[in-house]
């Protein structure tokens, strides 16, 4: 049996029909199959690839990092220099209350993470999210999906759970004294990149801030330069009490955090002592992979560029089947007529070496989420792409 064949008969699958790409190599933009195919990445691997792939700073790291150790007990037990000089550079470039970082493996297990801390900190019974959020697969983290689709075939969830309607001031009502907190993403990603409207997420701000909510920002795909700034939050001129980060934290090493401050975080300590545990969350490889690729995206300056690169890539994407582009940043979900013409550009695209993809919520949109590095001159190409495609299918 080839590759191909032991892949669909021994790893567990999630759809009927997987693409089923064999990747050999992957450096910068690009991704190689074993047939030696060049693949455009559009996607970054979720917004995973920031950076790019295969930085050399952060493979250097790893390789550095795997000499000297690798696992050694639970997390929180040991100073690990990787752990601290990553949280020490996170929070140098956080508001000053978001001092304090814990690991985990995932931006899943950051979720529910950030949503026990909140129940333990408040005492308070009830979390609130937003319909057409995406914030995970766990079982915590899916009962906040905002999808009934994707929620149902595992009830009983968990309780308390309240889903609100993003940029909707009414629904705000539904916080109250009773609610721990309310997460939700600063830029909606699998809804089909939905920006807040900025009074909105000031009235959620004010709204929390006046019952003693914690306002939980979830910017696992916006986060780290995604959407033009640093943080997707700056943009809208508030502020967070817990932050969730995750994907690109890694540089394309499974890691993930949430972040607030140490007076909130301390109460993970006792009552019950080890409040939260994970074994390999906070990697010290992991850790060391992500440090090199924030440094990586400070030192390069390519969040600069970010919002340019995003209006060029709107320039070029002119096409009468497409209805509508919503984007900030590199950031983007093109919206076409049906999901079935979506797929089938998709398809074009990645058979003319142009790798893109859908969106969960959104499934009529492509979506557009490159490594920030990403050329003119590739944007340019990607767009005549998907254009063709339009004209073809």
């Amino acid at each position: 049996m080839n590759n191909r064949q032991l892949f669909l008969q021994h790893v567990a699958q999630t759809t009927d029909a997987p693409l089923a790409l064999e990747i050999v190599k992957a450096a910068g933009m690009y991704m190689w199959d074993a047939d030696g195919k060049q693949y455009l990445d559009l996607i970054a691997g979720i917004s995973v690839c920031n950076v790019g792939h295969c930085h050399p700073a952060v493979v250097t790291a790893i390789q550095e990092q795997a000499q000297q150790y690798m696992h050694l007990l639970v997390y929180g037990e040991f100073v690990q220099s990787p752990q601290v000089s990553y949280a020490k550079l996170l929070t140098d470039h956080l508001p000053d209350h978001l001092n304090c970082v814990y690991f985990t493996n995932s931006g899943a297990e950051a979720v529910e993470g950030a949503m026990k801390l909140a129940k333990r900190y408040t005492g308070r019974p009830e979390i609130a999210a937003f319909n057409r959020s995406y914030h995970g697969s766990t079982q915590g983290a899916l009962s906040i999906l905002g999808d009934e689709y994707f929620r149902n075939a595992y009830r009983p969830l968990l309780p308390g759970i309240q889903h609100l309607e993003y940029n909707n001031f009414e629904s705000l009502e539904l916080i109250t004294v009773n609610t721990a907190a309310v997460i939700a993403e600063s830029v909606q990603a699998e809804g089909g990149v939905i920006v807040p409207q900025r009074e909105w997420i000031h009235a959620l701000r004010n709204k929390c801030t006046a019952t003693g909510t914690l306002l939980i920002l979830d910017e696992v795909q916006c986060g780290l330069g995604r959407n033009g700034t640093l943080w997707a939050f700056q943009q809208h001129g508030i502020e967070p009490d817990i932050l969730i980060l995750g994907k690109a934290l890694g540089g394309g090493m499974p890691l993930g955090a949430f972040i607030s401050s140490k007076e909130i975080m301390w109460s993970l300590t006792h009552a019950p002592i080890l409040g939260h545990i994970t074994t390999f969350g906070g990697h010290p490889v992991n850790c060391a992979a992500g440090k090199a690729a924030f440094q990586a995206l400070l030192n390069e300056n390519l969040v600069k560029d970010v919002n340019a690169k995003g209006a060029l890539f709107l320039q070029h994407l002119k096409h009468p089947r497409i209805k509508a582009v919503r984007s900030l940043g590199l950031m983007m979900a093109v919206q076409l007529e049906s999901f079935e013409v979506n797929k089938k550009t998709i398809d074009y695209c990645i058979a003319h070496g142009v790798l893109t993809d859908w969106f969960l919520f959104a499934s009529d949109c492509m979506r557009i989420a490159p490594p920030l590095l990403i050329t003119e001159e590739q944007i340019i190409e990607a767009c005549k792409v998907i254009c063709e495609a339009l004209d073809q299918i």
